[in-house]
């Protein structure tokens, strides 16, 4: 039992790390950077959300705690102020993603749980940052607290929205593929939901409607905010 127990931890330490990999160079290779001059969207809060459904709210608060400190340690220009707001963005995002899918008993582990999820998660995200945006901002920007409030409206709000329901619709579309090919490789225990076929109407729907939902948040990014596509920020 407590070899078991012993492999256990090192599996769940070792997806943890590759989870934190891959959010850390996902961060730094897939961007829509100059978003309003200054903003930026990644795609790391999709990733890190997908290992907190995968294995709890604590996974996700830990992986964006690692991610948020070596983007600090690789050079952000934002220092410690910017990682404090990227920690905050990802684990508030991935918490109450996770704890609704996983936690609450009408839904947990449903769809419906993660759209739920997923839809409380952009709500309190959105307003979380808004909140930082106004406290935090003015310090490493040299904006007065007034300049940071007239921004909310007409880009940080909409900037907002747009980064968390896309990330939203990406956890929707990894989710299954990831769940599934950890399963498959003996990191996940199997479960009902496995024995289910892969392609189905539900999985299809799902899918479709996501990749909409992602294709019009990146047009919305690039031809209304004026942002750009950066494939490496070195």
């Amino acid at each position: 039992m407590k070899t078991m127990q012993h492999i256990d931890k090192i599996k769940r330490l070792t997806v943890t790390a590759l989870f934190c990999a891959a959010a850390f160079v996902l961060s730094k290779t897939v961007q829509i950077a100059g978003i309003g001059g200054f903003l930026t969207f990644d795609v790391k809060d999709a990733v890190i959300t997908v290992a907190a459904m995968l294995f709890g709210p604590f996974t996700g608060v830990i992986i964006s705690f690692v991610v948020a400190l070596l983007e600090m340690a690789w050079g952000s220009g934002t220092g410690h102020w910017g990682a404090i707001m990227n920690f905050t963005s990802s684990a508030v995002f991935a918490c109450v993603a996770s704890g609704v899918y996983r936690y609450l008993p009408k839904w947990k582990k449903t769809v419906g749980g993660a759209w739920g999820g997923i839809g409380l998660a952009i709500v309190t995200t959105v307003i979380t940052m808004l909140g930082l945006n106004l406290l935090i901002t003015p310090l490493y920007t040299g904006l007065s607290t007034g300049g940071v409030a007239a921004m909310i409206l007409p880009l940080l709000l909409p900037f907002n929205a747009i980064k968390y329901v896309m990330n939203g619709a990406l956890v929707m579309i990894l989710y299954k593929p990831l769940a599934s090919a950890l399963r498959r490789s003996g990191f996940l225990p199997r479960s009902s939901a496995a024995k289910e076929p892969y392609f189905n109407r539900t999985t299809l729907a799902i899918f479709l409607i996501c990749a909409v939902v992602s294709v019009i948040c990146v047009y919305l990014l690039l031809a209304v905010f004026g942002g750009q596509f950066h494939w490496f920020k070195a």
